[in-house]
């Protein structure tokens, strides 16, 4: 795949990020912010922020996408050198989180950038965010269940699949 081609040859080293702020309410930002202090110690992964975006490996995008931030953070995109990779971070990222259907907003990053890796919530707490880019680092593996429903006469029970049977499904 493409992405592992891309993690492998663009996190083979330190990740270096730039932090891009698309207008949200800072709750994602602030957790950011707090993931790169001495606490969380993201700097023992590799990971370090970076002031300019010709210095980047990565872009971390916060808030959702609205009309006046896209074409600002399309010339960002365009000015980190590539192999680049994008990493959504918070609901909002995601897919325009409690704004996505205001006169002003465009949707989540996807609607101007290539992302390939998503954080969730509102906002991601630090060790989310840590988990989420340590999985784009390969240092974790994904933890991925699939559940399916299987239904009885007088009731419904769930059973766990293993990741062949998953694979195995996602391609039917």
């Amino acid at each position: 795949m493409i992405r592992d081609w891309l993690a492998k040859k663009v996190l083979s080293r330190s990740l270096w990020v730039y932090h891009v702020i698309c207008g949200a309410c800072n709750g994602c930002d602030i957790e950011v912010l707090d993931t790169l202090t001495p606490y969380y110690d993201a700097e023992r992964f590799g990971i370090k922020l970076v002031g300019s975006p010709r210095h980047a490996d990565a872009l971390l995008v916060s808030g959702p996408m609205t009309r006046q931030t896209a074409p600002a953070v399309r010339r960002v995109y365009e000015a980190v050198p590539d192999p680049k990779i994008v990493i959504a971070v918070g609901s909002c990222a995601a897919g325009g989180g409690m704004w996505h259907d205001t006169y002003n907003v465009l949707g989540g990053a996807d609607q101007v950038l290539p992302v390939d890796f998503y954080i969730p919530g509102c906002p991601p707490r630090p060790e989310a965010i840590l988990h989420g880019i340590a999985t784009a680092l390969g240092l974790t593996s994904k933890k991925v269940h699939a559940l399916r429903a299987v239904q009885e006469p007088d009731d419904v029970q769930v059973e766990e699949l293993s990741e062949e049977q998953w694979l195995v499904r996602e391609q039917d």
